[in-house]
This record gives structure tokens, sequence and C-alpha cells, in this order.
């Protein structure tokens, strides 16, 4: 599995993967944050990319290095809901989870929520929204159905 670059240290705002606790914050605030970071990923993508074609269209190199937390915040900043665990690791609300895929700078998308949620039934819709998402953000979203035959996004910058 890909990880993410273990020498960055993350400090301030930190997009929701989908294996964290339930969200505490005021959604308010957690929205506007959310927005900030979501404008700044677009700002360095118009600034550093530098090719043919609409620079907010291409991720950018800062997301080719940490694709989790691209694909993290460009799902949270669409509305999407993320899943959460409890302080056991159990799973208390439905809604996407992101981590590394099998190869280098591939992300994995899951829809997952606690057992009887219904998550199995909802995730082919959400995760169709989800690629959706992706796809008009530069990334190549492909839907593929894995173990007990879940569905999962495999997800990695358009070429």
């Amino acid at each position: 599995m890909a990880a993410e670059d273990e020498t960055e240290r993350p400090s301030g705002f930190e997009a929701d993967t989908g294996d964290g606790p339930a969200p505490t914050k005021d959604p308010g605030t957690r929205t506007a944050e959310v927005r900030v970071a979501f404008d700044g990923l677009l700002q360095i993508r118009r600034l550093t990319n530098t090719g043919p074609g609409d620079p907010a269209a291409v991720p950018a190199e800062w997301e080719r290095r940490r694709p989790v937390r691209a694909v993290a915040l460009a799902l949270e900043a669409a509305g999407l809901a993320a899943s959460a665990v409890d302080g056991s690791g159990r799973r208390v609300a439905t809604g996407y989870r992101v981590s590394p895929g099998e190869r280098t700078g591939a992300v994995r998308v899951e829809w997952l929520g606690p057992p009887g949620g219904g998550a199995a039934q909802e995730e082919e819709r959400a995760l169709t929204e989800c690629a959706a998402v992706l796809e008009r953000l530069g990334w190549e979203a492909l839907l593929y159905r894995g173990p007990r035959r879940r569905r999962f996004l495999e997800a990695e910058p358009a070429s």
C-alpha cells in the first residue's frame, strides 16, 4: 500500500478521511474551514499547473504527493458525508472513507457505516456521486466490486 508522506506533520486543518471521530465542531465553522482549504487547493492548482487547459481542472503536484488528503478534501468540500468511528474503532456514521490505494498515488474510496445501517444498499449511488465529484476535479475514479461483493472506488490523478 502507498503511504502518505510521513515526514510532514499535520497542523491546522485536516480533511475528514472517514476514519476519525464524529464531528464535534459547529457545522458552520467546519464548513467555513473546508471552504477556505478547498479554495486554497484550487489556488495552488492555478499557480502551479502551467500546462495547457484549465489549471484548476488538473490535480497539482501537492495533491499527487498527498492523494488521500486531496481526495478527502474534494469529497468534504462537495458536501458529502464522511464515515466516523468511535474510540474503539467501531463505525458510528455512514459516509465515505478514503485510504491509500494499492498503487502509489492511488486512493481507495469506500462507503461505510455501522453494522445494519444500510451503507451496503447506498454504496453504488454514493460512490457514483463521489466519482463524479472527483472526475470534475481531474481524478480518474473507477468503481470496483471487492470482497463480499462490496463496491469501492480506486482514484488517481488523470494523466
